[in-house]
């Protein structure tokens, strides 16, 4: 909510992935390396498309990755994406995603923005607040830029290979990204350079203090902006990645005003354990949702909610979803009272405990938690902080023995 209340002008951003990665050693350039069956650069866009005041997100690729890239957006339903041809350089690309804002571009033109974020397709851990401090300061100085302290002591050497000097640590930063900048500071900036810093040039902030006379802020950024470099990245990245999603999930209230408020209990318990919850009455049309996560908590008063869920095991199969990485799906079966004639019938929990079953070949771990209403506030909380620690520790430790059992908070 700060985001919105803070940012009430339009907000781009441009992701230059048209280089080839060399310093991987892979065939395949970095920015599309799978992992988690999925593309790096895909992690990249999600996190920006997650930001609800960045408005676009255009995406600079070599000729021979368009389609590729066009695949990726139509698999994974990535909805702000423009994407567009880049340049022989790392400038030249930045100034053809620059251009999908302008008179000049091809095909339709992107509204304008006043603020544009220029950042690297390979770097996928971005986080809100940090991004809003860059873009308030782009908005309020003309340029912004992230730096990070540097690890190591730079040197200077001689022809013939020997010490010349060193510099002072202390005195000198390591320039980051995201950067960013009023639209018509770096737009202007870019068509002023020259040939020269097309070719050789680096530093998007430079360009702005030379040929725009805007010096940028600079803002220390956290540990989590290191970008994928070498191999062995990549497997960072994923481990990661696979950490972040333990820490998210879309729980799935129903209509009942009882599943309501049990889901609004249960989303406030897993965000005080610094969980990432979406709240949705249901899965239909939120197909896109789904593919954002892969925990998910669903509340029912009955078995006859088993056909969603079996929609949405049907989505992750065609999706492939759940390929690399399993699913969890925890399925909470609300009681309404304690009365024998209340209790599940036999052929209810051998669905359950069938799909189950089935569904677990598939990478999808199903668990069932039974939870009974009362009307005692103290016995009400006290179940559903147990459904809440159970919830938990079932998404994070994703237990396959525990599938197909009915556990009780």
């Amino acid at each position: 909510m700060l985001g919105r209340d803070a940012v009430e002008f339009p907000v781009a951003v441009v992701l230059p992935a048209a280089g080839c990665g060399e310093r991987t050693g892979l065939s395949t350039p970095k920015q599309f390396c799978t992992f988690l069956n999925r593309p790096l650069i895909s992690f990249t866009i999600e996190t920006f498309e997650r930001i609800p005041w960045v408005e676009s997100i255009v995406v600079v690729v070599a000729k021979e990755s368009h389609e590729l890239m066009l695949q990726i957006i139509h698999q994974f339903q990535h909805a702000k994406v423009k994407v567009v041809e880049g340049g022989t350089t790392r400038h030249r690309s930045i100034f053809n995603g620059l251009q999908a804002f302008s008179e000049s571009a091809e095909g339709p033109v992107l509204p304008r923005p006043k603020v544009v974020i220029i950042h690297d397709a390979v770097r996928p851990f971005i986080e809100e607040d940090f991004l809003l401090k860059i873009t308030l300061a782009a908005k309020e100085q003309g340029a912004s830029g992230a730096i990070r302290p540097l690890v190591s002591t730079v040197i200077a050497t001689t022809s013939e290979g020997f010490l010349d000097h060193s510099l002072e640590r202390t005195k000198y930063r390591a320039s980051e990204m995201p950067q960013g900048f009023l639209y018509d500071v770096i737009y202007q900036a870019y068509q002023r350079c020259s040939e020269f810093d097309f070719e050789f040039g680096t530093e998007c902030l430079h360009l702005a203090l030379q040929y725009s006379g805007t010096s940028a802020k600079l803002i220390e950024g956290p540990p989590t902006l290191w970008k994928v470099t070498y191999k062995r990245d990549l497997a960072a990245a994923e481990s990661i990645i696979k950490e972040t999603l333990l820490l998210s999930a879309c729980l799935i209230s129903g209509a009942m005003a009882e599943t309501i408020e049990l889901s609004n209990r249960l989303q406030k318990n897993l965000e005080s354990n610094h969980m990432a919850v979406d709240v949705i009455p249901c899965t239909k049309e939120n197909n896109k949702l789904l593919l954002k996560t892969r925990n998910f908590i669903q509340i029912s008063t009955s078995g006859a909610s088993l056909s969603e869920t079996e929609e949405m095991v049907k989505f992750f199969k065609e999706s492939k979803h759940a390929l690399l990485y399993p699913v969890v799906i925890v399925w909470v079966h609300l009681r309404m009272s304690d009365e024998a004639s209340d209790i599940q019938t036999n052929e209810e929990l051998t669905a359950i405990m069938d799909l189950s079953m089935k569904v677990k070949q598939g990478n999808i771990l199903l668990y069932c938690v039974q939870i009974i209403y009362s009307k005692v506030p103290e016995l009400w909380e006290r179940s559903v902080a147990r459904l809440s620690e159970i919830t938990e520790s079932l998404v994070r430790d994703r237990n396959p023995v525990l599938t197909g059992q009915m556990l009780q908070a």
